[in-house]
């Protein structure tokens, strides 16, 4: 039972359809905001848990700081403030006065507040009265908070006016340390999208043009969707002592002078569930990596005869109990059994839109012969594929079941991105027409003609930025596994020897 909207027929709204069929979100009276769902939440309350884990794991300890933002400490830092200030949203008054009918802003503030669009600047002001001496540093702190960025062409879950990430920051004595803690966060981020979310990424460098305003280096993972185009998946910047200058981040050095701190900052938001949509959902509908996944298990009671109900819901309650008694990835598996008084086979194509890794469908015959109906989403590559179990050997078996669907999930992405980047372009005019067609899906082989990934030679001059507008591409990243070689870049055919992926992106 095929969505409303394919992948092949329109990718950009069949992403909106999985979204509405899964029942993830739904856009929000309040314009360029999204309600999110509780699946939808489960899967970014799943990725929050992982990686929150990850980031204590490397020292890191959790804080919070304030939603508001005084706007001279933007002023403060003037190349920061340039990137994000057609995107910030300001408070200017504290509150409404009811005027001829209507209610009006009234007693404007001293000082406009800036609503967090990213805390450096507010974090930084912490740090300077923080730190002191080189026995303070360094100063590793996460959060998880909402922004608000001022969207102007919103999309649930990749850009909206208001979404959910986490932002950690941190202060070092010196400039090796804290570049090694922006590449080992790069490394966590890799590893949360390739091993949990199972979203093969390339990690690089960006341009200086793209790097975080105020920034001296930004790296991310840039990972493929299946139209080709690249999503950011995830950032940390290196930001030298820029921040540490601006908010006074000073400290005693061993040797009684006083140096700046180098600082970094690193995040990933709630559009790493949009990749998930758009690197393993179907024509089905979602597919959920069985890691993040807010059950894994889900049991649909099928109650025909009255009579026969309770002995179906004791049946499935009891093995519910011995699903969630087996460890998969070191936790209990999460196990759901669907109790509403709605049909079996629309519960049953629900949860296959919400893309629950494995569902027992459990009825009267089963409850007489101790076994269920298997269904799964991806195992065997298609979601009408079923098969009886016996319930006990179901048991024994789900947690291989759930290693064979993440591995599985993970490989095929592996090999449309492998397949997808293109490295026979050789020059401008080559460049040029292939960027000339428009993006359609790639098929499930990764065989299906499109426009996706290019690697090749970028001399990094100023003019080929207007060059890639006019492809609507631009450079992802400068990849770290360079050649070292030397060649013709693809924009002007000079010299060049970065190598670079150049892609539409999200």
């Amino acid at each position: 039972m095929a969505l409303q909207k394919t992948r092949a027929g329109n990718y950009p709204e069949w992403f909106q359809n999985v979204i509405t069929a899964a029942d993830m979100a739904e856009l929000s009276a309040t314009p360029g905001c999204m309600v999110i769902k509780p699946w939808g939440l489960g899967i970014w309350e799943r990725i929050r848990f992982i990686l929150n884990e990850k980031i204590k794991e490397t020292g890191h300890e959790n804080c919070y700081f304030p939603l508001f933002i005084p706007l001279s400490f933007f002023q403060k830092e003037a190349e920061h403030v340039d990137g994000f200030a057609k995107e910030m949203a300001v408070v200017t008054h504290s509150r409404l006065t009811a005027k001829e009918g209507k209610l009006v802003p009234d007693n404007p503030l001293d000082e406009p507040l800036v609503v967090r669009p990213t805390s450096e600047a507010i974090i930084a002001d912490s740090f300077s009265k923080w730190v002191k001496s080189y026995r303070d540093l360094p100063v590793m702190v996460n959060q998880w908070a909402n922004v608000v960025r001022w969207e102007m062409r919103p999309r649930l879950f990749l850009r909206t006016r208001e979404f959910m990430w986490q932002e950690g920051h941190t202060a070092h004595a010196d400039y090796a340390e804290a570049e090694a803690e922006t590449i080992n966060m790069l490394s966590v981020y890799a590893d949360l999208a390739e091993n949990y979310l199972a979203l093969p990424v390339i990690k690089g460098r960006k341009p200086a043009h793209e790097k975080f305003p105020g920034a001296v280096d930004t790296y991310c993972i840039e990972a493929m969707m299946q139209d080709g185009r690249a999503l950011q998946a995830g950032t940390s910047h290196f930001l030298g002592q820029n921040f540490a200058k601006s908010a006074n981040i000073r400290f005693q050095n061993k040797e009684g002078g006083l140096d700046y701190a180098y600082t970094t900052s690193w995040g990933v938001s709630t559009r790493l569930v949009g990749g998930v949509i758009m690197t393993h959902g179907d024509d089905e509908g979602l597919c959920v990596p069985p890691k993040i996944a807010p059950y894994q298990v889900v049991i649909v009671p099928i109650l025909k005869d009255s009579l026969k109900s309770e002995s179906v819901m004791t049946y499935a309650a009891a093995l519910k109990e011995k699903i969630a008694a087996v460890t998969y990835d070191g936790e209990r598996v999460r196990v759901k059994v669907d109790t509403r008084l709605k049909d079996a086979t629309d519960k049953y194509w629900e949860w296959t839109r919400k893309g629950a890794p494995l569902i027992l469908e459990v009825g009267p015959r089963d409850v007489d012969k101790n076994g269920a109906v298997l269904r799964t989403r991806v195992l065997m590559n298609t979601p009408e594929w079923k098969q009886i179990v016996a319930a006990d050997e179901f048991v024994a078996t789900v947690s291989d079941l759930l290693t064979q669907i993440q591995e599985g999930m993970l490989a095929r992405a592996r090999v449309r991105l492998n397949k997808n980047i293109v490295t026979n372009v050789q020059t401008p005019e080559e460049m040029q027409a292939y960027f000339a067609n428009q993006n359609i899906f790639l098929d499930e082989a990764g065989n299906t003609p499109t426009v996706a990934f290019v690697r090749g030679k970028w001399c990094g001059d100023e003019d080929t930025l207007e060059m890639m507008k006019t492809l609507k591409i631009s450079v992802r990243c400068v990849p770290f596994d360079q050649s070292g070689t030397t060649g013709k870049c693809l924009m002007t055919g000079r010299e060049a020897t970065l190598d670079v992926i150049y892609a539409r992106a999200y």
